[in-house]
């Protein structure tokens, strides 16, 4: 895995700088979810893979796949990941771009796992306290975890915050077994 987001790196640096060289930030990262993708797909891979097929080949069959809506820069991109056999890192590409694309806005991901369904106004209440905590915007996802048995734990980088029951019941135990 950090081998691909090696090799990934460079590609992702020259899509940002010409995605925000043209203002594009947000089409440009449209683009490379729907690309990372088709590139992760099972008969997509085993397309990249097939020495049968020629770059031309592979790359009309990719452009023919992500359809209509790519730019020529996109396109060409592709043309460059294609002629360096660099398509089954596309979903690395995606990410490292995200994450350049979220420091240039000033914005952090946030993971939120909660035991239970959250409603819209706890989570609006939820965002705007993080947001005055980290000083900065947030994209949060959200997703249930019941093992959490209750509360939430929350990642944003690499803190972690942890409020949930099962949590404060494994410091419990960690703290009577010193």
């Amino acid at each position: 895995m950090a081998e691909n987001v090696t090799i990934a790196r460079p590609y992702a640096d020259a899509a940002f700088e010409l995605a925000r060289g043209a203002g594009a930030l947000g089409p440009w990262s449209e683009a490379l979810d729907r690309l990372a993708a088709i590139a992760a797909d099972s008969s997509m891979r085993a397309c990249i893979s097939d020495p049968k097929l020629s770059a031309q080949q592979l790359y009309q069959l990719f452009l023919d796949v992500a359809g209509q809506g790519l730019t020529p820069e996109l396109q060409n991109f592709v043309r460059v990941l294609v002629d360096n056999e660099r398509l089954q890192v596309l979903p690395e590409i995606r990410d490292l771009f995200v994450d350049l694309k979220n420091e240039h806005e000033g914005v952090k991901e946030a993971e939120i796992a909660s035991a239970f369904p959250l409603d819209d106004a706890t989570l609006a209440t939820l965002k705007s306290d993080l947001e005055s905590r980290f000083k900065t915007r947030l994209n949060i996802s959200v997703s249930l975890d019941p093992e959490l048995i209750g509360g939430v734990r929350i990642a944003i980088g690499d803190e972690v915050i942890d409020a949930s029951v099962r949590g404060k019941l494994a410091n419990m135990a960690a703290a009577l077994k010193n």
